[in-house]
């Protein structure tokens, strides 16, 4: 039997405004509070779009793990083939036979977005020693890793038939390079990288924001004629992160101009609040055989989410369990969940646990739990039926 208990009590009412979701020109986009889990815009976010130079972000990461296991070491050093030199658009300028080191290619894809350094770190991890190759490898980890709305046909985003990223993949995928692998987050915060003096025209790094002062540190700009103007971004306030991902933009300047009006939308129309201490009981639960006719419900750290500022401090919220629960019953065990559902946003769900021991009843326990029983019964049966 479901017994949902209302919970509205666990804050203190008030006059709530209406929330506002952000109007965003782009055509797809996904932003998501990284502290707190919390998607805070889905706008088209699970169709398979040309992600561009975006995608060079699923290069990074497997170049990273490729480190962490020992198949690479930043100091080793690659050699330019004559596939990588071939590539225009976006690069390092890398000549055929040239030997660069791992560190300097991956500082040469997130700063200078080369698409040659792309080839050379593929080349080096693929199984066949190609592009395509590590492509496929690239699609095989992306599946893994939960990004079900992604098919690469290149290590760059080069544009390619059927080389497809989602925007909720691609923040995925952001939010993995920077908890995975927070040694080297920091690169992407780098704003110029100068590979190779004779060439010095691409050695600043395309991000519009890092240089605002609104904590944006990362991570991956994007453009083709098909994809148009893209970001995958970051930027972390105080204790709070979000991971943004927009693309479709019309202009360079509209890239910025909208990066910069998310990032402070996401900042400043929300705030984390905790709305339970731990321990705290918002429930009880029934007890069958019990040397106790009930036992509280509490969460087992403060339940902190986000939720709108303008929203006033009014949560919708219900304890929901299946009982009654069987005695005996030990602390610590999970036995509901408080669902919280803030309006606007998508329902967060924590886990309640038993507050104290329940010992069985024994025989008298029995007896007054069936009696019980039978009265619920009786009065079920007998209550009048609704309807109009």
């Amino acid at each position: 039997m479901i017994r949902p208990l209302a919970a509205a009590a666990l804050l203190i009412a008030s006059t709530a405004l209406p929330v506002t979701a952000f109007e965003t020109r782009a055509t797809a986009a996904y932003v998501i509070d990284h502290t707190t889990g919390t998607v805070l815009l889905n706008k088209n976010a699970d169709e398979p779009l040309p992600p561009a130079s975006m995608s060079k972000l699923m290069t990074l990461y497997m170049a990273f793990e490729a480190v962490e296991r020992g198949q690479l070491a930043m100091t080793d050093e690659l050699v330019t083939s004559t596939h990588a030199a071939s590539f225009g658009g976006s690069t390092m300028f890398l000549q055929q036979g040239e030997r660069v080191t791992v560190e300097d290619l991956i500082r040469g894809i997130i700063v200078l977005s080369g698409n040659d350094a792309c080839v050379v770190i593929a080349e080096a991890l693929s199984p066949d020693g190609t592009e395509a190759g590590f492509a496929r490898l690239m699609t095989r980890r992306a599946q893994e890793m939960g990004m079900t709305n992604s098919t690469f046909a290149n290590s760059s985003g080069w544009p390619a038939a059927g080389h497809r990223m989602s925007m909720r993949d691609l923040g995925l995928l952001a939010q993995r390079l920077i908890s995975d692998y927070p040694e080297y987050y920091p690169m992407f915060s780098e704003t110029e990288f100068l590979f190779d003096a004779n060439e010095s025209s691409n050695r600043f790094n395309r991000n519009p924001l890092l240089t605002l002062g609104i904590g944006a540190d990362g991570l991956k700009t994007g453009h083709t004629e098909e994809a148009g103007y893209g970001l995958t971004g970051s930027a972390k306030q105080g204790e709070r992160r979000v991971v943004f991902v927009i693309s479709g933009l019309d202009t360079v300047e509209g890239r910025a101009q909208e990066s910069e009006a998310i990032v402070n939308w996401a900042f400043r129309q929300f705030a984390e609040r905790t709305v339970v201490e731990s321990g705290t009981r918002v429930a009880t639960a029934r007890v069958w055989e019990g040397a106790e006719p009930e036992v509280g419900l509490v969460p087992q750290e403060d339940v902190t989410v986000l939720l709108p500022i303008l929203a006033g401090k009014t949560v919708n919220a219900e304890v929901v369990y299946t009982g009654p629960v069987q005695a005996p019953i030990a602390a610590g065990t999970p036995l509901g969940e408080l669902v919280i559902q803030p309006e606007g946003l998508p329902e967060v769900r924590v886990p309640l646990l038993a507050e104290d021991d329940i010992a069985h009843g024994g025989f008298l326990a029995k007896i007054s739990t069936a009696a019980l029983s039978l009265i619920e019964r009786f009065n079920e049966e007998t209550a009048p039926e609704g309807g109009a």
